[in-house]
């Protein structure tokens, strides 16, 4: 149902940035480079690049004016100061972005619990609609940012997709990406309940969340 495409600019360009500067590193390594990928990494087409700290990246082309500045600008003057105790990437919050619902669909996963019943999103069949990701990078520069989930229906995958976000540095404030235009499901026999089983990972293979929710598609909007 989710599109294989990556889902914002912001992430294209500090891609562009990441490989730029670390080059020389992917091309000596190459050779040596082995990367166990799942079969939703494999159909995004993308090969995961060497990994540096953000310490390692701001000391890279130091003499280059130009650079250093445009590293500034993506990246801010000085590493964040952030607790070690807390996670690299916390993930806040899931929202259904559809221009038809009567109201917010938000879902928060600050406190993910078994209480699968309060993580319920109700639409409308046959709507499109996209999900949008809201999380905080702490310290460290994650590459290669990925959602994955799989859907079942009575026990039963009924779907399974991948979208890239890519990479993103650390800053003070939250950030987001939208996955692209899904559509729900239409028609009687496709209405009722669906299990959504989510994750967040990275090109390291660290799962910064992985959660549980429901897909409730009816035949109207539930006010």
């Amino acid at each position: 149902m989710l599109g294989l495409d990556v889902c914002e600019f912001g992430g294209q360009v500090l891609e562009l940035l990441w490989l730029t500067m670390c080059y020389r590193g992917i091309l000596a390594d190459k050779k040596d480079l082995y990367i166990e990928e799942e079969e939703g990494d494999r159909n995004l087409g993308y090969t995961a690049p060497v990994q540096k700290s953000l310490e390692e990246i701001q000391a890279l082309d130091k003499d280059d004016e130009s650079l250093v500045k445009y590293k500034q600008t993506l990246l801010g003057k000085a590493t964040l100061l952030a607790d070690p105790s807390v996670q690299n990437v916390q993930v806040t919050r899931l929202t259904l972005l559809c221009d038809e619902a009567p109201r917010p669909l938000t879902m928060d996963l600050t406190e993910v619990s078994d209480q699968k019943d309060k993580r319920t999103i109700s639409i409308k069949e046959g709507v499109t609609f996209r999900l949008k990701i809201d999380f905080k990078v702490n310290r460290e520069i994650v590459s290669g940012l990925r959602y994955h989930h799989k859907m079942f229906r009575k026990g039963i995958i009924v779907d399974k997709q991948t979208c890239m976000a890519g990479s993103f540095g650390p800053k003070e404030e939250e950030q987001e990406f939208i996955t692209p235009v899904d559509e729900a499901a239409n028609g009687v026999m496709n209405r009722g309940h669906y299990q959504v089983k989510s994750c967040l990972k990275d090109d390291d293979k660290n799962v910064h969340l992985s959660w549980e929710w429901s897909l409730e598609i009816n035949k109207d909007w539930i006010e």
